[in-house]
């Protein structure tokens, strides 16, 4: 019997049901439902999801990976709409490098809706 890989963003369903249907194509609903996809998409090195949902005024030429990194799990802190068409989304993500110690990346990002999907456009790291 095959099992069906969780979703990284800890939503606890499939990947498939979860962030996976934004990653085949489908708009996210909401900025939240994005920044929990692009997690995902880390988690799993999935660099063009990263880029076609990343505003191409802010987006880098290409996104480096680092094959010893392995991302631990996700906490939203705060979601909310800033306007009809912009949102931020804070949260922590774990993450361990090789066999180092677990760290955290501390974001408050920004997001816009353009043409009916939501596009990181950037963010300010926290303590």
């Amino acid at each position: 019997m095959k099992t069906t890989p969780s979703c990284p963003c800890g939503s606890g369903q499939p990947l498939a049901a979860c962030c996976g249907r934004y990653h085949a194509g489908e708009p996210a609903p909401t900025a939240e439902a994005l920044m929990r996809s692009r997690y995902s998409a880390f988690a799993l090195h999935n660099e063009p999801y990263l880029m076609m949902s990343w505003h191409p005024r802010t987006r880098p030429a290409s996104i480096p990976f680092d094959p010893n990194q392995k991302w631990l799990g996700l906490r939203v802190v705060e979601a909310k709409n800033t306007g009809a068409d912009t949102a931020e989304v804070a949260f922590i993500a774990r993450f361990r490098v090789g066999g180092g110690s677990a760290a955290r990346l501390h974001e408050r990002s920004r997001f816009v809706r353009e043409n009916g999907r939501w596009l990181y456009v950037d963010g300010d790291l926290r303590d």
